[in-house]
């Protein structure tokens, strides 16, 4: 694996990650999704953004500014990070199909097409279609 650009704070630092399907950038982190449904990261811990080891069952992976959000197999989700804003508040979504993380929010699928949506919402960036937050 190879990452190129800035490398303050060790965020590029992925040439020893194998077996990996699918990356994501954050500020100061980066994270690896490997195909046993682990997750792997490198970067600037300030906020526990890189706190994915014990994670494992993880389908997806995405990253915010200074969070990290895994989509599990069952369709439930976990986020590790800053949270000051509520971007981590997903521990009670389910049936959740796609994730993806902003600067300070967090959206999620769920399977009948409706939108979940946490965090800063100052310009309306969280604000899902179901209109929760």
């Amino acid at each position: 694996m190879v990452a190129v650009g800035d490398n303050s704070y060790g965020k590029c630092n992925v040439e020893d990650w194998s077996n990996i399907t699918q990356v994501a950038a954050g500020y100061h982190h980066t994270v690896g999704l490997r195909t046993d449904g682990t997750v792997v990261a490198v970067g600037w811990n300030s906020s526990g953004q890189p706190a994915v080891s014990d994670w494992s069952d993880i389908i997806q992976i995405a990253a915010g500014d200074f969070h990290t959000v895994g989509l599990k197999s069952d369709g439930t989700v976990v986020a590790v990070g800053v949270g000051s804003e509520g971007e981590c508040d997903v521990g009670g979504w389910t049936d959740i199909t796609q994730v993806d993380g902003g600067g300070a929010f967090t959206v999620g699928l769920k399977s009948d097409g409706t939108v979940v949506a946490v965090g800063y919402n100052s310009w309306g960036s969280a604000m899902s279609a179901a209109g929760r937050i």
